[in-house]
């Protein structure tokens, strides 16, 4: 990596890889893949049902803006939820099916194995709703979240009849056809996913075979935590980080998403639409997310404008500073990067 300056050259094939880890914690093993320099502040991932950081968060770190943005300026630890790292083995049957508060405090044993203090969150949807009960639970261990399609309310009855057809998908036929139909509508808009006259995107297909890698067992004992999770929309008021939440128009999660928002404090989050996406935006339209992103993390002093070589002059500078400083987070941003309506 090149040296502070006001602009920096960064080659995303030379980002350090400091390795897989598998941190065993009092609720069982958990897999973190670490980029960066680790003296480098650090951002937490969380994946979404069935999915993990190569799934989830690859089209992001990987696109050369996000990588001036978020790579150059912190250590990334991609924390899997068990059983979900490429190459995992199937979890016992036998051994009890972790809670939603079980995972957030393997959230926190990994933070302690690594020594870090607080620390920056992004997840999505699943895993979104995981960094957030983290935050209430945790505090001082969490500096700010970035969420993508978050859960925030117990499962809705038709969110919970979509998990029994799921799970008795997984329990009876593994990861069939029909049960990777349902979750690819869970994370991706109709536009991408193709039909009979359009192809699907490659995003989608490069999901698909991703999700023949997963272990029914271990994404069945995910969905069964996340069904048995409670409403923490009361608790939000209190959340006492700033805020950023992406999702996308088509998300099947998008009014949870604007539940979500009224019940934060409009003083310190902002929500940004998509048009024209599902609910994994962090895979779909990754380059929606840079232009809230940077002035979310101007915020706390942890941006460094980058230069990348050969790019085009940054659509960030089109756009004033002002427009997410802390008493203006209550913008939404919409369609992507051209019109700034008020929230009311």
């Amino acid at each position: 990596m090149a040296e502070s300056s006001d602009s920096v050259s960064v080659n995303v094939e030379t980002i350090y890889l400091g390795g897989k880890h598998i941190i065993r914690t009092g609720q069982g093993s958990i897999s973190v893949i670490i980029y960066g320099d680790q003296d480098k502040p650090a951002l937490i991932t969380y994946p979404d049902l069935a999915l993990n950081y190569m799934s989830c968060f690859q089209q992001l770190f990987f696109c050369p803006e996000a990588a001036s943005l978020l790579l150059h300026n912190f250590c990334i630890y991609h924390i899997c939820p068990p059983g979900h790292e490429l190459g995992a083995a199937a979890l016992n049957p036998e051994d009890p099916v972790p809670s939603v508060d079980d995972l957030t405090d393997q959230i926190l044993e990994v933070l302690n194995y690594f020594r870090l203090g607080a620390v920056m969150g992004m997840g999505v949807t699943a895993g979104a709703y995981i960094l957030t009960l983290f935050a209430m639970k945790y505090k001082e261990r969490i500096l700010g979240l970035i969420l993508v399609s978050p859960l925030c309310k117990a499962p809705s009855w038709t969110e919970w009849f979509h998990n029994k057809v799921m799970s008795n998908l997984l329990y009876f036929y593994g990861m069939c056809g029909l049960l990777k139909e349902y979750l690819l509508s869970r994370y991706f808009s109709k536009e991408v996913r193709g039909s009979s006259e359009v192809p699907e995107s490659d995003i989608v297909q490069a999901c698909r075979r991703l999700l023949d890698e997963r272990q029914s067992i271990n994404v069945l004992r995910f969905l069964q935590a996340l069904d048995r999770r409670s409403d923490i929309s009361e608790g939000l008021r209190t959340l006492g980080c700033r805020t950023l939440i992406f999702v996308g128009e088509n998300s099947p999660f998008q009014c949870e998403a604007l539940h979500m928002i009224a019940k934060l404090d409009r003083r310190c989050s902002a929500l940004v639409e998509v048009q024209a996406c599902g609910s994994m935006v962090t895979e779909e339209q990754p380059h929606a997310m840079l232009i809230p992103m940077e002035y979310f993390l101007m915020g706390y002093g942890l941006y460094r404008r980058v230069k990348i070589s050969g790019s085009p002059r940054s659509p960030l500078s089109c756009i004033a500073p002002e427009l997410l400083s802390p008493e203006n987070m209550g913008l939404k941003l919409k369609p992507i990067k051209t019109r700034l309506s008020t929230q009311r």
